[in-house]
Order: structure tokens, then sequence, then C-alpha cells
């Protein structure tokens, strides 16, 4: 099997009679071959929730073809496909006065293969609490458990839905190790994260989703490389009454190929920044405008979300 999901033109409308009807989906298309690790990012309200619930089986398309693993939602192997899957959601919520490994022990009774207990314990590092109640586990901890009920089964295909949320720094390299291990048997994952670092170190291709369709797809590298430059120079300016300054007047500049203003300044992408940046500091010169900060990093893929959306990843 090439493709571990495949979805052609998923529509979702939601409507109560009441409101205007709500189209989540609007003709979605999207790929995810067997043995990657998938990444599905988005601004809030963009259709990301809509799309994995659409996969994981949760809600039904008002129209268009869903397949997973092969297999489509409500032709009678719907069993047989949830115990093929693992899913963490953003927010599970267990039984307070369980404890660790009976929430485990709970999970791994409704497949019939997958790790122990105690492997499932230890692939999330929560060794040490195993016997303690859920009330008593702090919020990361929390997270670990949930994202081991996920991987207790050994699924083929693994949904994690913001799974690093709430994890220390340990913790959350941890999981990123045990997303590799699933890919390097061949297991298939797909991710929606709020942290673009993320995204860059553990998928293979991501699809930026907006207003309900696929904007831009393709691995990390290929999305960069389509904003045309490899450094950004991010700078902000003191305040002072007269200064007008356009975003088409930063265009008009050497080596500068897109520019987007925010609340704390400006962020060019250049493709020489020796060249470029002599090129700005003299027309803020010849504007009087004078400069509070300046840095220059690399391209990354925090900033083709910007361009593509408009909105960073974070923004309600």
């Amino acid at each position: 099997m090439d493709h571990a999901i495949v979805c052609k033109e998923l529509y979702k409308r939601y409507e109560d009679g009441k409101k205007k009807a709500v189209d989540a989906l609007n003709g979605l298309n999207l790929t995810i071959r067997t043995g990657e690790c998938f990444g599905l990012l988005g601004p809030n309200g963009a259709g990301k929730t809509t799309t994995v619930e659409i996969l994981e089986g949760l809600i039904a398309p008002t129209s268009g073809q869903v397949e997973v693993l092969g297999v489509r939602w409500g032709t009678g192997q719907d069993q047989e496909l949830r115990e093929r899957i693992g899913i963490t959601l953003q927010e599970t919520r267990f039984q307070e006065k369980l404890k660790v490994w009976e929430v485990l022990a709970l999970f791994r009774s409704f497949y019939a293969h997958g790790m122990t207990v105690e492997q499932a314990i230890a692939t999330v590092a929560l060794e040490e609490k195993a016997n303690s109640w859920v009330r008593d586990l702090s919020g990361g901890q929390r997270q670990r458990l949930a994202v081991a009920t996920a991987l207790v089964g050994e699924p083929e295909l693994l949904f994690l839905d913001e799974p690093t949320t709430g994890l220390d720094p340990q913790a959350r390299r941890r999981l990123w190790d045990v997303i590799r291990d699933l890919r390097e048997r061949g297991r298939t994952a797909l991710i929606t994260t709020h942290y673009m670092d993320e995204a860059e170190k553990l998928c293979d291709r991501v699809a930026v989703i907006d207003h309900g369709k696929v904007i831009a797809e393709g691995s990390p590298n290929q999305l960069i490389s389509q904003l045309g430059g490899e450094h950004i120079i991010e700078f902000s300016l003191e305040k002072a009454d007269g200064i007008s300054i356009q975003l088409s007047d930063f265009l008009k500049l050497t080596s500068v190929i897109h520019a987007v203003q925010e609340a704390e300044g400006f962020l060019l992408t250049v493709g020489q920044p020796h060249i470029a940046i002599p090129a700005v500091l003299e027309f803020l010169d010849q504007q009087q405008a004078r400069l509070n900060s300046l840095t220059t990093r690399h391209v990354n893929l925090e900033d083709v979300f910007v361009s593509l959306t408009g909105r960073y990843l974070r923004d309600e």
C-alpha cells in the first residue's frame, strides 16, 4: 500500500438552521504516503481539527472521498481499522482514580496485538509514575500518558494532535525519538503542531491548510525555498512622528524579495544580506527613521507560514 491516507475533494459544512452555515472544509485534497511523518499546519479555524476528526472516523464529511489504510469508514470494517490506528487528541481526560498502569491496561485490552503495559510506560518515561493516580500527575505527565495510550496498540498509523504541548524539553525530545522510531519501522504518523521547529525536524512533508483547503504542500526545505531567499532581516524602529514607511518601499531595495510588517517591526526576506542590509540602513536614514533593533537569521518554516497565511501559527 503506497498511501496511508487519501482525501479527494473533501467538504464539511456545519449548519443548525439558526445561524449562517459554516464551511470548515472546501474541497480539501491530501495524500500521505505510507511510512512518512506528515505535518498538518494551519491557523486556528483553518480546518485542521475537522480534517483530522474525519480521518479518525469521529465525524463524517459532507461530501468527498476518504481512505485510511486503504479502507473507507462506514464500509463494515470500522472496528478492524480502529485497531490499526492510534490517536492522541488535543485534550484527553482519564478517570482520576485510576493508576497509570491501569489506564494502559484498559487501553491495551482494546487491541488484539501490541505492546505490554510496561513497554508503553517505558516508551514515554513514566516508570516512576506507574503506580500513581491519574489525579496526581502533572499536565505534562498526563500528556505523556495520553501518547502512551495511542502507542500501546502499536498502530500502523498514528494521529498526534499537538502531542508535545505541556511537555518539558527532555520529554519532548524523547517523544521525537518515539516518532522517529515509528517511521524507521515503516509506520505512518500525522502530526498537528504549533511548534515550527518540531515540524521541520520530524516531518518528511507538511501541508499548510487555510480556509478549508491545502494552500501549500511539500518537504520543509521545499516550502522554505519557495520564499526565494535564504535570510531574514528583522528590525524595529523607534517611535517618531511624521515617519510613514510602506512595505512596498522595502520591496524596491536591492535583494529584498518579500516584506511583512508586525506589531514589533518588519521582516524582510532577502537573497543577499550583505547587500540588503546597507540598502535598508541607507533607506531608513533617508527617512530619518532610527533603528531600535536589527537581527538576521536563516529562513525557517514559520516564515513560510506567515508568508502564506499572513498570520502566525499561534494567532487566535
